[in-house]
């Protein structure tokens, strides 16, 4: 196990990105034959709150913490985190992945990173200085990113790749006509914008409630029931409800398992290797989507997402550099003669995902 030890974070990782463009095109598949989005989300939230269930009542601590980690001021935060990182995220981002396409859906995620950064900015958890190096390179990442993400919206270009004889003719994950296109990479867009609110809002749940898990069982939770509300208003048809096919069950089924399973496989990694290793992979994830959609799903790719896809993945590499200097000047400041400063040094870098010192000691990473 020693020599697999030293791998085992870099295979974890790579399975995890697979996972990432397989439920991208999984959940488009289903989305096109028949499955409405609004209705997905909340089954989808649903399984994940029963998987994480068991872990929750099968800990006496946990059990004893359920019933004193919601004051008033900690369902306050919880309720608008699963509002807006949750069933907001999710709702925008699942019928921007059904009228814009997996590809969009994968690189899209890619800014996350930058968009943290700036909303940490306003905040006052980053300090900008434009005669620092690294704070110069996650402003002109932050706009390549941005600017990439424009560029898959608004300038679609020509047909690159759309091959035509691996599957049959019933399998097809074409991309939507263009005005659709727009207002799909647009919701990817505000998917984006609202998981990096949930990220920076992880400041007071975290300071509430320590336990990932059991924060992480509230909002689901509490998502399942907002999104069951929002579902049953915009979904007049009581038809939506019901799964007809095994592609929308298992779907459905293996979207929402994945969220309690990819928890804990991230936690894990990041307490390996932090953070900034693990984001590191996330551009894997559009790479294997781009390639399987368009060359076994029949996903039509053109110039203009291709251009933008590269921008996005090139500026989140430019962000996460200026971020790493920063852990590079935090861990030149601490002193290094003795292990347990090591252990301090590892805590930052697992806390600290994209946000300033300001708040070391409360920020955790994302589930």
């Amino acid at each position: 196990m020693g020599v697999l030890d030293g791998y085992l974070p870099v295979l974890v990782m790579i399975g995890l990105q697979f996972h990432y463009a397989l439920l991208a095109m999984f959940t488009r598949a289903a989305l096109l034959d028949g499955l409405t989005p609004t209705v997905f989300v909340v089954y989808r939230q649903g399984i994940a709150t029963l998987s994480l269930a068991p872990i929750i009542f099968s800990s006496y601590k946990r059990r004893q913490s359920l019933k004193s980690s919601l004051g008033w001021k900690s369902f306050s935060m919880m309720f608008m985190t699963s509002l807006i990182g949750v069933t907001a995220n999710q709702n925008a981002y699942f019928s921007g992945l059904f009228y814009a396409s997996s590809t969009a859906a994968t690189a899209m995620s890619n800014l996350i990173p930058a968009l943290t950064f700036v909303f940490a900015a306003i905040l006052g958890f980053e300090k900008i200085n434009l005669r620092s190096l690294r704070n110069v390179a996650k402003i002109l990442g932050t706009v390549c990113c941005v600017s990439g993400a424009l560029t898959m919206a608004f300038i679609k270009g020509h047909k690159l790749l759309h091959m035509e004889f691996f599957l049959p003719d019933s399998i097809h994950l074409t991309s939507s006509g263009d005005d659709n296109w727009i207002l799909g990479c647009l919701l990817l867009l505000a998917s984006s914008v609202f998981w990096s609110c949930w990220m920076i809002m992880q400041v007071p749940i975290s300071a509430s409630c320590p336990d990932h898990i059991l924060s992480t069982f509230w909002m689901c939770l509490f998502a399942t029931i907002q999104s069951a509300i929002f579902a049953l208003l915009k979904e007049q048809n009581l038809q939506s409800w019901i799964l007809p096919s095994p592609l929308q069950i298992s779907c459905s089924l293996y979207a929402g398992i994945g969220i309690a399973l990819s928890f804990f496989i991230q936690s894990w990694c990041i307490s390996e290797r932090g953070p900034l290793y693990c984001a590191m992979f996330n551009p894997l994830a559009t790479v294997i989507t781009v390639l399987v959609a368009a060359t076994f799903l029949e996903e039509e790719l053109y110039v203009g997402s291709l251009v933008g896809a590269f921008g996005v993945i090139t500026g989140l590499y430019i962000v996460l550099w200026g971020k790493a200097k920063d852990f590079d000047g935090t861990k030149q400041k601490l002193p290094q003669s003795n292990m347990e400063d090591d252990d301090i040094t590892n805590r930052i870098d697992l806390e600290e995902p994209l946000l300033a010192d300001k708040s070391k000691s409360e920020i955790k990473m994302e589930p």
